[in-house]
Parts: C-alpha cells; sequence; structure tokens
C-alpha cells in the first residue's frame, strides 16, 4: 500500500477503495408534514427549498434509487394480509446474481452497480420499442451522463430480476421512477 502523506496544500489526489451501499432517510422539509395528505406543513416555500438543497445535487445524482414514503393509514397497518414473503423474493434475487456472476465471469465486476459507461454501453442494450421513453426522460428530468448510466444499471438489474435478456421499457419505467423528483 503507498503511503499519503498530507500537507496543508493538496498535492493530488488519492482514491482509496470502498464497496458499501448507503442507505439514508430525510423529511421533505423542517417540519416533516411537506406534500402529506392529512397535516398542513408549516414551512414556507422558500424554507421548504432551502432545506432540500442542503443535500447537494453533485451527491444526489450518485444515488441510485429514491423512494417516497408517504404516511401509513391505519387500515394498510391493521390489515392481516402480509405482502410477498421474503422467502418468495429470495430466489429472485439469487438468479438475478448468478445472471450478473456469469456476465462479468473474467472481470473485475461483481454486479450491475459497478459498470463503468464502457461496460452499461456493452451489457445494457434496450429494446427499440423502449427507446423513445428513455429519450424523453433524458429531456424531461434533464438527466445528467452519471444520472443516465444509473437509469441504464438499475433498469439492467430490474431486467435480470425478471430474467429478461434485453431493457424493455417497463424496466426503464421503474428505473425512473427511482430518480429524485423536485418537491418544490
Amino acid at each position: 500500500m503507498d503511503t499519503v502523506y498530507c500537507d496543508t496544500q493538496p498535492q493530488g489526489t488519492v482514491t482509496f477503495p470502498a464497496n458499501f451501499m448507503l442507505v439514508g432517510a430525510m423529511n421533505p422539509c423542517p417540519c416533516g408534514y411537506f406534500g402529506d395528505p392529512v397535516k398542513e406543513c408549516t414551512c414556507s416555500p422558500s424554507l421548504v427549498l432551502r432545506y432540500q438543497k442542503r443535500i447537494s445535487g453533485p451527491l444526489l445524482d450518485r444515488i441510485d434509487i429514491f423512494i417516497d414514503v408517504p404516511r401509513v393509514e391505519y387500515e394498510k397497518l391493521a390489515d392481516e394480509r402480509l405482502g410477498e414473503a421474503s422467502g418468495d423474493i429470495q430466489p429472485r434475487v439469487e438468479r438475478a446474481r448468478f445472471i450478473q456472476r456469469q456476465r462479468f465471469a473474467g472481470t473485475r465486476l461483481m454486479c450491475n452497480a459497478e459498470m463503468t459507461p464502457v461496460e452499461v454501453r456493452a451489457f445494457c442494450a434496450v429494446e427499440p420499442s423502449a427507446q423513445p421513453l428513455l429519450k424523453a426522460a433524458m429531456r424531461q428530468l434533464s438527466l445528467s451522463a452519471r444520472a443516465f448510466h444509473r437509469v441504464l444499471k438499475l433498469a439492467r438489474t430490474i431486467a435480470d430480476l425478471e430474467g429478461a435478456e434485453t431493457i424493455k421499457a417497463s424496466h426503464l419505467a421503474e428505473a425512473i421512477q427511482y430518480r429524485p423528483r423536485n418537491l418544490v
């Protein structure tokens, strides 16, 4: 391992290896009720915007999946019906991971998230009928090149979970819905 010397003046760039999953949560505004259908938000629009801008765009651009979690009503909490069991989901996940191990055999990659733009071009074939959706998303959501590649990598994973060879419009639509939305 190389020795890194730190000084008060930057001497270059150092890259440290890292492989981790970041899971985070935040309220939509300081009071926590912006967009809530039941309780009214007490924050001014400028306060909400300032609060949401505390996380920089370049950082947000590096996050793969964003999910809004709305208020859960009593009826859903009290409902005795269960969602899909983890045991039912596990075989699909294992199959998708196997597909990815085969796809990247002989490379340094282990999963779709690790693809560079070169691998995205090689492994993220989009059906011709899905191209207009991708083009519209680029234009309407003002996706950066990084966000464009993140959408394709996530769509590739969604396709792998389904066992699909190519990325279909439904895979793209699901991946696009996980991009952040401007709330204000």
